[in-house]
C-alpha cells in the first residue's frame, strides 16, 4: 500500500511537470527511479498482451503490463492535470511573466540535471548538445500554426507531445506551446472539453505506443549522445520561456476570446511593471524545487 502511495505521489509530480512547458515528466520519472519501469510497462502494451488477455484472462494481462504500477502512476498524473490546468490557465492570463519566470527556473535546473545524466562526455556528445540547442532555438523562433484548433492538428500535436513527455529532458507541454496548442489544452482540461481531450488523448496513445520502443532502443544503444541532444534541446528552449514578452499578434481561441499568438522577448526595462525581484524569486523557487525532487532518486536507479 505504501509503495502504491509513493508511486501515486511520483505520478503527481510527473503530471505537474507535464503541465509545465519546460519540465519533462520523463525527467521526473528518471530522477525518482521509475523510468525503466515506465518504459517497460508501456512497451508491454502490445499484441502479445492481447493474446494473454484472450487466453489467460484479465489478471494475467494486468500482471504483464505491471498494472499495479501503472494504475497509481496514471492516477497521480491525471490528478495533477485536472487540478493544475485551471490554475495555470488563470495565472497565464493575468500574470504571464511570473509564471514564465517559474518555468524558466525549472528549465535551468533541468539542464543541469539532464547534463549530469551523461556518463561520458566526448566530442560526439558535445556535438549532440550543440545540434540539440540549435534545433530547439530554431523551433522556438517558428510562428505557431494558424489552424491550431483543428481536430486533425490536435491529434498530431498529442502524438508529438507525448513523445516529448516520456523523454528525460524535453517537455511535452513545451512542444504543445511551440505548436500553439498549449493554451487550448489548458482551457480544455479546466473546462472538461471532452471532444478536445479525447482527440488529444488519442493522438497521445498512438504516439506513446509507437515511440516508446524507439526511445528504449536509442537509450540502450546510444545513451550518452541521446541525453546530450536532449540537454541541448533544453538549452535552446530557454529562448521560448523568457519571462518578459511583447505580444505582436493576437488570435481568437475556441471560445472567441482574444489570446496572445505571436510574441517577442524584450528587456524587463521595456515591460510594464516587470516585478524583476518576484520573477527572479520564482525562478529560484523552480530551481530549488526540481533539485529537491532529484534527491528522491534511489541510489540504485
Amino acid at each position: 500500500m505504501i509503495q502504491r502511495v509513493l508511486i501515486f505521489l511520483k505520478g503527481l509530480a510527473m503530471g505537474a511537470a507535464d503541465v509545465v512547458p519546460g519540465v519533462s515528466g520523463g525527467t521526473i520519472a528518471f530522477i525518482t527511479g521509475i523510468y525503466d519501469d515506465l518504459l517497460s510497462s508501456i512497451n508491454s502494451v502490445n499484441l502479445e498482451t492481447l493474446r494473454v488477455l484472450r487466453k489467460e484472462g484479465i489478471a494475467a494481462a494486468w500482471k504483464r503490463i505491471n498494472g499495479a504500477f501503472l494504475l497509481p502512476l496514471v492516477a497521480g498524473i491525471m490528478t495533477s492535470f485536472l487540478t493544475l490546468a485551471a490554475v495555470f490557465k488563470q495565472v497565464l492570463k493575468e500574470h504571464p511573466h511570473l509564471l514564465w519566470g517559474f518555468f524558466f527556473g525549472l528549465i535551468v535546473a533541468s539542464i543541469f540535471l539532464v547534463w549530469g545524466m551523461v556518463r561520458k562526455w566526448d566530442i560526439i556528445a558535445i556535438i549532440g548538445v550543440i545540434v540539440g540547442a540549435v534545433i530547439s532555438y530554431m523551433l522556438t523562433e517558428m510562428e505557431p500554426g494558424s489552424d491550431v484548433n483543428a481536430l486533425w492538428f490536435v491529434f498530431i500535436s498529442g502524438a508529438i507531445a507525448i513523445c516529448a513527455m516520456i523523454l528525460p529532458g524535453i517537455s511535452g507541454s513545451f512542444i504543445l506551446l511551440l505548436l500553439g496548442v498549449y493554451p487550448s489544452m489548458l482551457a480544455a482540461v479546466s473546462e472538461l472539453d471532452l471532444v478536445f481531450i479525447a482527440v488529444l488523448g488519442s493522438g497521445a496513445i498512438v504516439g506513446l505506443l509507437s515511440f516508446s520502443r524507439l526511445l528504449k532502443w536509442t537509450l540502450d544503444n546510444y545513451y550518452d549522445v541521446t541525453v546530450a541532444i536532449l540537454t541541448g534541446f533544453l538549452i535552446g528552449s530557454l529562448n521560448k520561456i523568457w519571462p518578459w514578452k511583447r505580444t505582436l499578434e493576437y488570435r481568437l481561441d475556441r471560445h472567441g476570446e482574444s489570446v496572445p499568438f505571436i510574441q517577442e522577448n524584450i528587456s524587463p526595462l521595456e515591460y510594464p511593471d516587470p516585478q524583476v525581484v518576484i520573477v527572479v524569486a520564482l525562478a529560484l523557487l523552480g530551481v530549488g524545487l526540481l533539485f529537491a525532487l532529484s534527491k528522491f532518486k534511489p541510489k540504485d536507479a
